[in-house]
């Protein structure tokens, strides 16, 4: 699904214009974007969490030379599915 027609959904779900629609998912992406670049855990109940987590540096190797290279740690989003959305999905 791209954003597009997730906000075609929302517009049609919540009966509302889909510039509202999309000012609200935008909205809503550059606040979980400015929680997460302050190092915020955000939970919505039921669905899941957004958090920052880090990654440790690691070894990897170059697909088109097979050479091993290193790879640098990295604070990258983290995203954990909540229980009821588990058992939407699975």
């Amino acid at each position: 699904m791209t954003k597009a027609e997730l906000i075609n959904y929302i517009a049609k779900d919540s009966k509302t214009s889909k510039a509202t629609a999309e000012k609200v998912l935008n909205h809503t992406i550059n606040n979980i974007s400015k929680c997460l670049k302050r190092k915020d855990k955000i939970t919505l109940t039921g669905f899941g969490t957004f958090y920052v987590a880090k990654r440790k540096a690691r070894k990897g190797r170059n697909p088109q030379t097979g050479a091993e290279i290193q790879i640098k740690a990295a604070t990258v989003p983290r995203f954990k599915p909540g229980k009821q959305l588990k058992s939407w999905v699975y």
